[in-house]
């Protein structure tokens, strides 16, 4: 590889340097080399359908990650663009159609078990799969509501898992790419759906998430539709787990500023104002 070393902006877990055509990513000594590479199937599993999946560069023995001081290391081609505006109604539109191709992408792929459960799906089933006090949210009713939304919505395939506007890109007014596949885990696509909602409406929500469910209902991803009970309830399992996510960075050290505080304080604020 070519090219002078350039740190790209972005990535909360990982560190990510472009050197000519090439990016390479180093990530947190605690994520394992076989949880990465079955994150890694999953994207060339989308990418065989779905041209916007970004997938690494394999070594010559087909690994996509090896070791370097304890780190996970993978290569990956750059890819030109920005992030989108997820404030612009034609982007947020982009990216719901988006999901949905990357919904039946993924819709037959069977990758097996992901051998390290995601953070998001600690909870997903039900109060017996809640690590203490729900991690500090603690909401028996949202429990047996998630319980029972899974025993009546048995479609699962591989999701995304961290589908917001910093993980895809957007080059002339196209978005050309989704990135990071480290989340990825298998699920209802309704929870994806839900989330997805959040991050691309959030500045004009409800109304802007519900729009976004729209267009992906319309563009025929995998996904029912949710009514407005499951829509809150979903998003409530995923500000659950982003508030057990920041204390758990908070109590390895981590020091939020002032604005990844007031952000925090509103999710918080935002699960107990959708409680049914």
């Amino acid at each position: 590889m070519d090219g002078q070393e350039e740190r790209l902006f972005g990535g909360e877990e990982s560190a990510a340097y472009r050197i000519g055509d090439h990016v390479v990513r180093i990530g947190p000594t605690w994520r394992g080399s076989a949880e990465i590479e079955w994150c890694h199937a999953v994207a060339r599993h989308a990418a065989a359908t779905l041209p916007e999946a970004v997938t690494p560069v394999p070594t010559p023995d087909g690994a996509t990650v090896i070791r370097v001081e304890g780190r996970p290391v993978s290569l990956w081609p750059y890819i030109e663009g920005a992030w989108p505006d997820a404030e612009v109604p034609a982007q947020r539109e982009q990216a719901a159609r988006l999901l949905a191709r990357l919904h039946r992408a993924l819709a037959d792929a069977r990758p097996g078990p992901r051998p390290v459960p995601s953070f998001a799906e600690h909870g997903l089933y039900g109060p017996s799969d809640v690590p203490g006090p729900a991690d500090g949210l603690p909401d028996p009713a949202l429990d047996r509501w998630l319980a029972e939304f899974h025993r009546t919505h048995t479609r699962r395939h591989p999701l995304h898992g961290d589908y917001y506007a910093g993980n895809t890109l957007i080059h002339d007014g196209v978005i050309t790419a989704v990135l990071d596949w480290d989340e990825t885990f298998v699920g209802a696509p309704e929870l994806e759906l839900a989330s997805a909602a959040l991050e691309w409406g959030e500045d004009d929500f409800p109304a802007g998430g519900k729009e976004f469910i729209s267009c992906y209902l319309e563009a025929g991803g995998t996904a029912e539709e949710l009514d407005e009970e499951s829509f809150a309830q979903l998003l409530r399992h995923r500000l659950r787990r982003e508030y057990a996510y920041f204390t758990k960075v908070a109590a390895e050290g981590v020091v939020h500023d002032e604005e990844d505080l007031e952000y925090h304080r509103a999710r918080v604020e935002l699960f107990h104002r959708l409680r049914p």
